[in-house]
């Protein structure tokens, strides 16, 4: 039996390597969305310690500096808030976007794997078809050889 050569395995090798590689863009933009989200997240924890140092200094004496740097540091948090939030909009459709060339990436590795697939089930059919070829031939032979003995 010979020795099936897919020809286009370096496409289907590459193929890989582009997937392997989309996966890893992938990931980068995964980690990228979790730091803004973490950044967000610690923007908001920080504007709730300030409001809840506002409510403090309210209660309190009423220190009127303190409570004006409070309010502005609250404001500045909510600044900060509002363009964490487009930066996580951003690492959001960049990691969209990564997901959709992985998963196109994925799907023409699979097609050539389909191709490969159907390359090798005809390289079989031809083989069987040799190996049945060459077995009728033998069978006749041993036949033709037996009648001439025989007769």
């Amino acid at each position: 039996m010979s020795k099936f050569v897919y020809r286009m395995q370096n496409i289907l090798n590459l193929k890989y390597k582009l997937e392997e590689q989309a996966k890893m863009e992938f990931a980068a933009a995964r980690r990228r969305l979790t730091e803004e989200e973490e950044k967000l997240d610690l923007f908001y924890r920080r504007k709730g310690s300030y409001e809840e140092e506002g409510r403090r200094l309210r209660e309190d004496t009423l220190e009127v500096l303190d409570i004006l740097d409070n309010r502005n540091a609250i404001l500045q948090m909510e600044e900060f808030i509002e363009l964490q939030k487009i930066e996580v909009a951003k690492a959001e459709d960049a990691l969209e976007t990564e997901r959709q060339k992985l998963q196109e990436v994925m799907q023409e590795r699979k097609v050539q794997e389909k191709l490969r697939e159907k390359a090798f089930e005809a390289f079989m059919k031809e083989e069987n078809a040799k190996e049945s070829k060459e077995i009728d031939e033998l069978v006749s032979y041993t036949y033709g050889q037996r009648r001439r003995t025989q007769g």
